[in-house]
């Protein structure tokens, strides 16, 4: 499981977070037991002013052995931030659609493409851990459905060209349902076994839970999602929020599968989120309340 609110939720967020919240947040999650969290971005202080103080973030968190700490980096530049700011995965992005592409990157894909070759030769250099997410994987609110050749493209040459074995298939707004999840996840792990496959589901159309079912019955284990599901794309309109992060574990949980996090404190942390950005977050567990079940011995395994 990354968790991914510090970054791609708090972008969405029209107030500034104060980066001593932001480490409070870090810390928390840590706690909780999550061991994958993405803490922050290297994009352009313009660009996205939330994530203006990035190397801050970093710098101010208390970091547990076992827990990797991500950050998304969009060029060379970044990179470089990232190296300096100690991060231990770096998280690289292009969209599978040409014009969101264009719209997010302001470049065509294939220049997209190129500037993560360059990153990531430069974080192989240097140590760390490369992982690439394509946008828009299940569909453009620009071009509509993306051709399932068009994204096996894009992972293969991510992986034989850039090197990247760990990629994230995003469905940035909200426009994938489970039969699609099952068929392009199929097709991509027979088109690149080596690769490691992640999902990132927004719950735009309320199928992100159904989603996720699919994509473990297809064989994914890993899983992005944000705290109290917080979150959307300002470059793709109509996207809302993330799948929620306490609303995911629970649902997993209570369905026999082993997460490794901490449930309650996961949502104590949600509402403290909730209070801190001062209106109503999407997240249902947080309000509902938990429901108990013990493990069930006939699906047993972890989600990662």
């Amino acid at each position: 499981m990354q968790e991914v609110a510090l970054r791609d939720g708090l972008q969405s967020e029209a107030g500034f977070v104060p980066t001593g919240k932001k480490i409070e947040l870090v810390d928390q999650l840590t706690a909780s037991g999550l061991k994958k969290i993405e803490v922050s971005s290297f994009v352009s202080p313009r660009a996205v002013p939330q994530l203006a103080d990035a190397e801050a973030v970093f710098g101010g968190i208390t970091r547990r052995p076992g827990v990797i700490y991500a950050a998304l980096v969009p060029n060379v530049r970044g990179m470089e931030r990232a190296i300096a700011a100690r991060a231990d995965e770096v998280n690289l992005v292009m969209s599978a659609s040409e014009s969101h592409n264009r719209a997010n990157l302001r470049m065509a894909g294939e220049a997209s493409f190129h500037a993560i070759q360059e990153a990531a030769a430069l974080a192989a250099a240097a140590g760390m851990r490369v992982a690439a997410s394509l946008s828009c994987s299940f569909g453009c609110p620009f071009e509509g459905e993306i051709p399932a050749a068009t994204i096996l493209m894009w992972c293969r040459r991510l992986h034989e060209e850039a090197g990247i074995r760990s990629i994230s298939l995003c469905d940035t707004t909200g426009m994938a349902y489970p039969a699609l999840v099952h068929d392009l996840v199929g097709l991509v792990r027979q088109s690149s076994p080596a690769v490691t496959l992640a999902l990132h589901f927004h719950n735009t159309r309320g199928l992100g839970l159904a989603n996720v079912f699919a994509g473990l019955d297809a064989g994914v284990v890993h899983f992005d999602a944000a705290l109290a599901g917080i979150g959307g794309c300002p470059y793709a309109p109509g996207a809302t929020g993330n799948l929620c992060t306490e609303d995911l574990i629970h649902a997993l949980e209570v369905s026999g599968y082993t997460c490794g996090v901490d449930l309650d404190a996961l949502i104590k942390t949600a509402q403290h989120l909730e209070q801190l950005l001062g209106h109503p977050t999407p997240g249902q567990v947080m309000k509902a309340g938990r429901r108990l079940r013990g493990p069930r011995a006939d699906q047993p395994g972890p989600v990662g």
